[in-house]
């Protein structure tokens, strides 16, 4: 089994989910947030990077799937989120964990069938799969789902294959 963890970058929230897979079965591990604390900006992204590094120190991932940045309307939006983004990449690079990324609309295909589906149906689907109860916090529901794409992905996708291949290097 592969230790995967998903995380949803932001910069008031961070959402992440960890699973153990073998590519066909998931498995919940853990799954929780991180609330971003700080006045600047600064501040804020030294949150998301030692929020970060605190739950891969404790879960110890063996690959690590974030979202993409995307833009939507707001601009200034999308560059603080590429940059929490950043924070937790370079958190993962310091344990010398493997990244690979995936378009929002990718993941919900891969857990929901439609590249257009809502967050309602994503915390569905991530319950069901997983078989949960419990309600989850939205961020780290798709955080468990950007895992659980990656864990569909992995041996199946030849670029994602070749980039964590690349990266163990």
């Amino acid at each position: 089994m592969i230790r995967v963890i998903g995380i949803d970058p932001g910069s008031v929230i961070t959402g992440y989910g960890v699973v153990d897979t073998d590519g066909r079965r998931s498995v919940l591990v853990a799954h929780g947030h991180i609330r971003i604390k700080g006045d600047d900006l600064a501040g804020r992204l030294g949150c998301v990077f030692q929020g970060v590094s605190e739950v891969l120190e404790q879960w110890q991932p063996h690959e690590m799937a974030i979202e993409d940045v995307f833009v939507n309307r707001n601009a200034l939006s999308a560059l603080k989120l590429g940059q929490a983004r950043g924070a937790a990449v370079v958190a993962a690079c310091r344990f010398e964990i493997p990244v690979a990324e995936y378009t929002p609309r990718r993941v919900k295909q891969s857990v929901v069938g439609t590249g257009a589906a809502d967050k309602i149906q994503v915390q569905h689907m991530i319950k069901r799969l997983l078989n949960l109860r419990e309600s989850l916090q939205s961020d780290a529901a798709d955080a468990l789902a950007i895992a659980l794409c990656h864990a569909h992905s992995r041996g199946r996708d030849p670029a994602v294959s070749r980039l964590l291949a690349a990266r163990r290097r």
